[in-house]
């Protein structure tokens, strides 16, 4: 079935309160009992460097919760501008900001406000000034073409309505030659059409 025909099917301003409801719990009450992993344990089991997350606040680990290591790839390099689509509590955001050093710049981008809260609090904790989070949608990005030397993700492609659109994004603000680094999860078989157009199969 055509993507479009798809999106039809879901009330994206439904689900995306839906998804904003999920994850401004897991800002507010990172211990709360949820289908994922979150925090410290959940970076351990992705494989994150110990040495990445030192000098990152507790209360932005524990509010982390991707689906992958976008950093396994390839690590940012000195200077590089970077975009983080889907920043969530900052945590990928901030590593981002150590590995590019003062020379480079990171913007965060999520659609969730207590995540944008908590991310901006993390990075004043820090005394990280060379990120920078905004508030929009990843189909959307609130950053100029061509911006970014690296496009991160990090588990939010699998919960966009319309990835094509997403990516779209991502190819925009990336310059020419630049990377994209995602972690996300991928299916063995195709999820069924029935099954997309229910929101809570989105949300967990």
């Amino acid at each position: 079935m055509d993507q479009q025909v798809m999106i039809r099917k879901v009330d994206i301003s439904e689900l995306r309160r839906a998804i904003q409801t999920e994850y401004a719990a897991v800002a507010t009450e990172p211990q709360g009992d949820y289908h994922f992993h979150t925090g410290r344990n959940l970076a351990r089991i992705l494989g994150y460097d110990e040495t990445w997350l030192e000098g990152i606040p507790e209360t932005t680990i524990e509010s982390f919760a991707g689906t992958g290591n976008p950093f396994r790839m390839r690590k940012i390099e000195p200077g590089e501008r970077v975009v983080d689509v889907g920043c969530g509590a900052g945590m990928d955001s901030l590593i981002a900001a150590r590995m590019t050093g003062p020379k480079g710049q990171v913007i965060g981008v999520d659609m969730t406000p207590a995540m944008l809260q908590k991310a901006n609090a993390g990075a004043r904790k820090a005394g990280i000034p060379n990120v920078t989070f905004r508030e929009g949608f990843a189909e959307a990005l609130p950053v100029t073409d061509g911006w970014a030397d690296v496009v991160i993700s990090n588990g939010v492609l699998n919960l966009m309505p319309d990835k094509e659109a997403g990516l779209r994004e991502m190819a925009r603000v990336l310059r020419p030659g630049g990377r994209l680094q995602i972690g996300d999860i991928l299916v063995d078989r195709a999820v069924p059409e029935s099954a997309k157009a229910k929101i809570d199969l989105w949300t967990g």
